[in-house]
């Protein structure tokens, strides 16, 4: 019998596992702009475990082990900041992504008064593209990454959650 993927909030004791996963995930993006020095690939673990304290980040997981994780955090304006989705390689197409997001729009908005969700993603990424499409999101811009990377800015109001995608 298969293990169902359970979602919930990050804890610290996740922020290792985060941390190696957001590695693991990264690198195909990293491969696709031929630039190593994406933000999720140089954060550090202490970076990671700051994040897991302060922010809202959320953990996808198969039995014990942390297979995807999204993190994101509130303005004083209401914005709130969507990024570093990421679900294990073997595991993505599942709706997985899907799950993360609609749970990380529902406490950004509920718990800390996120009034509109803003993510980016970089423009050749056309898988996340298409997933952030089919949940709501519209361009509404583009952007340089500190890394040079060329972005896609996308928003959505809060309120239109993600439906699991």
């Amino acid at each position: 019998m298969g293990m169902s993927v359970t979602i919930s909030g990050a804890t610290e004791n996740d922020a290792e596992q985060i941390f190696r996963l957001q590695y693991l995930c990264f690198q195909s993006e990293a491969a696709l702009y031929g630039n190593y020095r994406i933000d999720a690939l140089v954060q550090s673990l202490d970076s990671v475990r700051e994040e897991v304290v302060s922010d809202c980040v959320f953990v996808a997981r198969l039995g014990d082990e942390v297979i995807g994780s999204v993190r994101g955090s509130v303005s004083a304006d209401g914005e709130a900041s969507i990024g570093k989705l990421c679900v294990h390689p073997r595991l993505q197409g599942h709706g997985i992504g899907g799950r993360l997001l609609r749970a990380a729009e529902a406490a950004l908005a509920e718990e800390r008064g996120a009034k509109r969700f803003r993510l980016h993603t970089g423009h050749r990424s056309e898988g996340n593209l298409r997933l952030y499409r089919r949940v709501g999101y519209e361009t509404v811009g583009t952007s340089k990454g500190a890394d040079g990377v060329p972005m896609v800015v996308l928003e959505k109001p809060a309120g239109e959650y993600a439906k699991t995608a």
